[in-house]
Formats: structure tokens, C-alpha cells, sequence
């Protein structure tokens, strides 16, 4: 672009997305604002398990392998691999600090990996070309807007740098504008905007262009219950239609809308697999939770096919660990009545992903000298 536009920063100034970033763990990735084109539907295996292999396939969106990255000596990631499919959404978790959002930023480019290969659309991030960043989107953790701009201008300056022509722009703005609750605020100055407004604002940017890589850093950060449900809605609709998403989180819980999910703790990957395999994992199996009618001894369900563990919870509650709970609660209410027992009820019990993400850290920080802990997988595949 050669003509001035509002808010642009003229020669000498510099703009809040053209600042050097702070190299900290959760610094932002800096100027890294993108862009895109619609992509084809994926493929029937999208979201289906691949090994991380030597050079990236096809449909891998994102490659990276053998990925770390330090400062001033300190390894803040540590030898993540990992492959992003077209037309997924790969959720990353991780406790603050944990190095998400240092990876966010070698995928986007903002910084270069000490050691190990990364690629983004079949280019390396640091030497991306024009026309791929036009099909990225990325929104930042802090915000990086004009504030002295409304909201409206925010927005119809970032689609003019990506090429959107007035009558399209205009759609996509008003498209944006409304879904994320804005549309009324239009008019505001963004620096008069709620701290959550400008999370949504953010998000309109990235979103604006229709961008065939989406890549979020805490997306849903200060914005209502309600309104993420939507904001959730609208990044499954553009899974659906082919795009894919790399999305960073606080609410442990949005780990259900993801595909996969990676688990980030001191900046090794804890555990990667789809929402209902990471309870499997935490647990080592399905919990089936069983009241008797009066005193039960546990100690005789030990030696049931199937059975991993039995836990005494109550006078008359047991928690029992199962290979599968499909088979194993029948199992399991059979043996209770066979040793004289009474079962009153019997159910599944789903772990909270609060309590995965609990258990899993902690399994995987017992006994960290300090370089990490052991991994559980040392793979990310979406």
C-alpha cells in the first residue's frame, strides 16, 4: 500500500504491531497481523493420528520438529514436534509460563527457533511470502489496535491491508462487527472499549479477511460465558468449511471444542490426543462410581477381569478404575452382588479437564530436576 490510510503510521513513528517484542515466555508475537483465502473442504481424515515424520506431508498445515527455543540460555520450549492437519482445530493448553505462547510466535515468525524445523503452509515462518501471509490470520494476546481508531476503522483497516474490495469489505465488516457483539460499539474509539470488547475487537481483525490458518492466542480471555459459546460456534463453522485452527487457552474446559489437544508444562508436551482420549490417559483407563445398600468389602473386587484399581470413598461409595466402562460397570455390579453385596446405583464418572490438566501435570512434574519432567508424549498430531 502506497496512499496514507487513518490511523497509519507515518514515517519515523512506529505502530503498536511493529514494536519489538519482549522476549518473555508470554510476550506477543509482535506485528504479526495476517490474512487468507478459502482452502478446499479437508480431507475425510482431517483430524486422524500421524506419525511426526521427516519432512511435512501434504496436508500438514503446521511442521515443526525437534522445536526448541531459549533465552539468554534458558531453553523456554524443549523439542516439540508437531503436525497440524488441514481443516482441525489443535487446542493448546498449558499452566502461564508454560511456553505457548513462545511457540505461537515461531509458528507466526516473530521469532526463530534456537534448534529444530518449523514450517507454515509449506514455508519457513521467518521467510514467509506475501501471499501466504495473506492467508493467515493471527490474533495476539495483548492488544496491539489503534486506539485513537473506532472500532469500524480497526476493522476496515486491517481487511484494506489484506485487498478486501469496499463492496466485500463492507459486508465482512458489518459480518464480524455483529457476531462478536460489537456492531453497536462500531463508533467507539477503541481505547473507550472494555477490555473485553477489545478481546473481541482483536478477534474481528484476525477474522475479517476469512483466513485459511487461524491462529489464536487466547481468543476467549474476558469475554462473557455466553458470547464464547458463540465465538466457539463460529470457529467450528470455519473448521467445517476447511480452515484450521491453532488456538491457545486459559479455560482448560474449551479443550472439548478442539479436535486435539496439546499439554504444555515447562515447555516440554505433556500429553497430545483428542478430548475423551486425555481423560483415558489421566485416569489410566474409565471411573465407575458404585453406592451398596449397606458395607461393602472392596478388597473383593480386585481380582475382577477388567478391574485396575478399587477406592474406598464413602461407607457405602467405591470408586472403581475400569479398562473400559462400557464393559466393566456390568462386570463390576455383578461381582457385588455375587460376594453378598446390594449395588443401589451405579454410573460413570466423566473427569472435569480441570482435573485431567491436574492430573497430568502432576504426573508429569514428579520428580522434574528442572529440565521439564518426563513427557507423556513427546508428540503433538491434530
Amino acid at each position: 500500500m502506497t496512499d496514507e490510510r487513518p490511523g497509519e503510521e507515518r514515517p519515523g513513528e512506529e505502530s503498536p504491531r511493529d514494536q519489538a517484542p519482549d522476549p518473555s515466555d508470554e510476550a506477543e508475537p509482535g506485528d504479526v497481523e495476517m490474512p487468507s483465502v478459502a482452502e478446499e473442504p479437508p480431507p475425510a481424515d482431517a483430524a486422524a493420528t500421524a506419525e511426526v515424520g521427516d519432512v511435512p506431508g501434504p496436508d500438514d498445515v503446521v511442521f515443526a520438529r525437534g522445536v526448541s527455543r531459549a533465552f539468554d540460555g534458558r531453553n523456554v520450549v524443549r523439542d516439540i514436534d508437531l503436525i497440524v492437519k488441514r481443516g482441525t482445530i489443535l487446542g493448546v493448553i498449558g499452566p502461564s509460563g508454560s511456553g505457548k505462547t513462545t511457540t505461537i510466535r515461531m509458528i507466526t515468525g516473530a521469532l526463530r527457533p534456537t534448534t529444530g524445523e518449523i514450517t507454515v503452509l509449506g514455508e519457513r515462518p521467518t521467510s514467509f511470502r506475501r501471499s501466504t501471509r495473506e492467508r493467515i490470520g493471527y490474533m495476539p494476546q495483548l492488544f496491539t489496535l489503534y486506539p485513537d481508531l473506532s472500532g469500524r476503522e480497526n476493522v476496515d483497516f486491517v481487511a484494506s491491508l489484506f485487498g478486501l474490495l469496499w463492496p466485500r469489505r463492507r459486508r465482512r465488516i458489518k459480518e464480524v462487527l455483529k457476531l462478536l457483539d460489537l456492531w453497536d460499539a462500531r463508533n467507539r474509539r477503541a481505547s473507550r472499549l472494555s477490555g473485553g470488547m477489545q478481546r473481541r475487537l482483536e478477534l474481528a481483525c484476525a477474522l475479517v479477511h476469512d483466513p485459511a490458518l487461524l491462529i489464536l492466542d487466547e481468543p476467549t480471555a474476558g469475554i462473557d460465558p455466553l458470547l464464547r459459546v458463540r465465538v466457539w460456534e463460529e470457529l467450528h463453522r470455519l473448521r467445517d468449511e476447511g480452515r484450521t485452527l491453532l488456538v491457545t487457552t486459559q479455560y482448560v474446559n474449551e479443550a472439548e471444542e478442539c479436535d486435539q489437544v496439546a499439554l504444555i508444562v515447562n515447555g516440554r508436551v505433556i500429553a497430545v490426543a483428542p478430548p475423551e482420549e486425555l481423560r483415558q490417559t489421566a485416569l489410566g483407563g474409565d471411573a465407575i462410581e458404585i453406592e451398596t445398600a449397606g458395607l461393602f468389602d472392596v478388597s473383593v473386587l480386585e481380582s475382577v477381569p477388567g478391574v485396575l484399581q478399587v477406592e474406598q470413598v464413602g461407607p457405602r461409595q467405591l470408586r472403581v478404575r475400569v479398562e473400559d466402562a462400557a464393559t466393566g460397570l456390568p462386570t463390576v455390579v455383578d461381582a457385588v452382588g455375587r460376594a453378598g453385596g446390594e449395588v443401589t446405583s451405579a454410573r460413570e464418572i466423566r473427569l472435569s479437564f480441570d482435573e485431567i490438566f491436574a492430573e497430568l501435570v502432576a504426573r508429569a512434574t514428579v520428580g522434574d530436576d528442572g529440565t521439564g519432567g518426563p513427557a507423556v508424549s513427546s508428540e503433538i498430531v491434530a
